[in-house]
């Protein structure tokens, strides 16, 4: 009873029409049938081409009432359908029973206290139960499974607060490891260090509770005894704790001191490592830390202690070839290079300085023990940074786009 008429778009076609996609894929044709559909007072949106369309609409992953919009702003709609391709395999088309389920089911489960009690219920429902439910029964078995989930949860006792200290790496959110990931996401308080940087920090829940500790060398500082009471406190009222530190967690930050006062409470405990200060800014110099035939050690040290400026041996470190990172150096930049010189050291040695290594505003000051001090006030260096004595910037590195500025 249908009669099909294959023809071009002709004017009276759209009377009615409110949204219209032009996508011929032929400029001239997407012209003439836009302007057709503005003249009946329809919006217009020309596939792939933004400046024309009054409108864009983004990729959808459906999965009701679970619902995922992709949108670019009309900038990539490839990337866009990329991105919902990736998500429509990722998520099981099982996911919008298990919504519907569980949103019949919320008010049962407000027989759980409100907190972490409930959120592991969930969690426990849509990324374990609920699944295999569904997988070994449909829905009629996910629905049983929902009342003895809820029966074991609220026999369950109250979780234990737990402390996990975390490296949070040198800035870049990419650089962090998948445990320090997790860690944040099931973290109720977060007590991080001043050089943590706010993209690391916005991926904690934000129901968590972020507490600044910061340090800085020479300058304001909140008391270790402090930091050690408030981990503490927060564990000890149930909270699982991260104690988020800059670069690695076992490197100069005072780790050990955090752990005893966990111990001392009965308080239970957890490592993340994670990448520190030196590997991040030897990788933005193109080097590496050993080499044959240059050196076969380096040592990891830090420009000042509780007490000052710290002391090393420098007889060691004034021969030809050795290689070391210097945490907390800047300040002390004056005494490191008086006391190297004092043991014998060659002015000519390489020095460089990396600031905010990783991140966008990282910098790289290329120098000489000579001229360090120097060289490193005119820099006018404010963000954290390494130094690295008797290592220069690969020449190739130095020639990457936006890689590094180099103060020599």
């Amino acid at each position: 009873k249908l009669e099909l008429r294959r023809r071009a778009l002709q004017a009276g076609d759209l009377d009615g029409t409110a949204l219209f996609y032009a996508a011929d894929e032929d400029a001239a044709e997407d012209a003439r049938t836009a302007t057709l559909a503005r003249t009946a007072g329809a919006l217009v949106n020309v596939v792939d081409n933004l400046e024309d369309s009054d409108f864009i609409t983004p990729a959808i992953v459906d999965r009701d009432p679970v619902t995922v919009a992709i949108g670019t702003e009309g900038a990539a709609p490839v990337l866009a359908r990329a991105i919902k391709a990736d998500l429509e395999a990722r998520l099981p088309v099982t996911l919008g029973a298990l919504a519907r389920i569980g949103k019949g089911f919320r008010k049962m489960a407000e027989a759980l206290p409100l907190g972490r009690p409930r959120r592991d219920f969930w969690a426990d429902y849509y990324f374990n139960a609920g699944p295999r439910a569904m997988d070994n029964g449909g829905e009629d078995s996910v629905r049983d499974r929902l009342d003895a989930l809820l029966d074991d949860h609220l026999a369950r006792p109250a979780r234990p607060g737990h402390v996990a200290f975390v490296g949070a790496g040198p800035g870049d959110p990419e650089l962090l490891t998948l445990k320090a990931r997790r860690a944040l996401d099931k973290a109720d308080v977060v007590i991080h260090d001043r050089l943590i940087s706010l993209e690391i920090l916005e991926l904690a829940r934000r129901e968590a509770i972020l507490v600044d500790v910061g340090k800085e060398g020479f300058g304001p500082s909140t008391p270790q005894g402090e930091i050690d009471a408030l981990i503490v406190a927060h564990a000890r009222q149930g909270a699982q704790v991260v104690r988020l530190k800059s670069g690695d967690c076992t490197v100069f930050g005072r780790l050990d001191e955090e752990i005893d006062a966990c111990d001392a409470a009965g308080v239970t405990w957890h490592i993340v490592p994670g990448i520190t200060a030196a590997s991040a800014s030897v990788a933005a110099i193109g080097q590496s830390l050993t080499r044959r035939g240059r050196n076969s050690a380096v040592r990891f040290l830090t420009g000042h202690d509780m007490q000052g400026f710290a002391d090393h041996d420098w007889a060691q470190l004034a021969r030809p070839g050795e290689v070391a990172a210097i945490y907390m150096g800047k300040k002390s930049a004056r005494f490191v290079q008086g006391r190297l010189l004092m043991h014998g050291a060659d002015r000519a040695t390489p020095v460089t300085v990396i600031e905010n290594a990783s991140r966008p505003e990282q910098r790289v000051l290329a120098t000489t023990l000579d001229a360090l001090p120097a060289d490193l006030a005119d820099a006018e260096m404010h963000g954290p940074a390494l130094t690295f004595l008797g290592l220069a910037p690969r020449a190739a590195a130095a020639a990457v786009p936006n890689l590094q500025k180099e103060f020599a």
